[in-house]
């Protein structure tokens, strides 16, 4: 199947509105949810720290993961100061707005948890994010390795490849679905859905990633993503164990 090739700054262009139209559309639909739960607004006093707090550590975990992702770009960074501030990764920014968020709420002694109302608006932000990926081709670096299956899309490389922008779509819609249809049963732990949708892109990143060509592999196997899920997951799996136990034990009790 071939693509429409669009150039390289028109891609990049694309790029980066479908990158703050996710943003701000998720943002809308995150103050949305807060609405029609009546709980307080993005910018009341305690919310408003952890909202910083959330967008600074995305920001940072963006460009993180990018140059977990690439270390070789690091030799360019004395000639090229704009290499410091390319490239983007929602791994990263899922992470890092993770850890925002848990800083955050120790600084303002917050024990409330606030992921769940997140799961919504990362399902649509990721979408529209990744239909912009899919629209810059080889111009971004999400797109997978040559396949023979039907549905591989040339992007002007001559090359069909999987698809991988879209298969990320169809990962992110089916999982957040299925969680969103069960948010009566997981409601009962707060933030386990969150968890749960977040250990869930995580894994799915782990097998996605091994069909993309990596930049820089460590271990001589593991793209900087696979390798930052796979330390995330063996943090953050016993936490999601020990909350599923605690589920689990509440509704024996029932």
């Amino acid at each position: 199947m071939k693509f429409y090739v669009f150039s390289a700054d028109t891609a990049h262009a694309i790029h980066f509105v479908f990158e703050w139209l996710a943003i701000a559309i998720g943002v809308q639909v995150y103050r949305q949810q807060r609405v029609g739960q009546r709980q307080s607004g993005m910018l009341s006093p305690g919310h408003y720290g952890v909202i910083i707090g959330c967008i600074s550590g995305a920001a940072i975990g963006n460009k993180a993961a990018f140059w977990m992702e690439y270390p070789q770009l690091l030799n360019d960074v004395s000639s090229n100061l704009n290499s410091l501030v390319s490239g983007q990764s929602i791994v990263g920014g899922l992470l890092g707005g993770l850890l925002g968020v848990e800083i955050a709420k120790a600084i303002l002694s917050q024990t409330q948890s606030t992921g769940d109302n997140f799961v919504l608006p990362l399902m649509i932000g990721t979408v529209i994010g990744r239909v912009g990926c899919l629209l810059a081709g080889l111009n971004d670096g999400t797109y997978g390795n040559a396949t023979s299956l039907p549905w591989g899309i040339d992007f002007g490389d001559g090359i069909e490849r999987h698809p991988t922008q879209i298969y990320d779509m169809l990962f992110v819609l089916v999982w957040g679905a299925y969680l969103l249809r069960c948010r009566p049963i997981l409601q009962a732990q707060a933030g386990l859905m969150f968890k749960l949708y977040l250990a869930g892109y995580l894994m799915w990143r782990l097998f996605a990633d091994s069909i993309k060509p990596a930049p820089y592999y460590y271990f001589a196997y593991l793209s900087g993503i696979q390798l930052l899920c796979a330390l995330a997951l063996v943090i953050y799996l016993p936490l999601l164990v020990r909350q599923l136990s605690k589920l689990k034990l509440i509704k024996t009790a029932e």
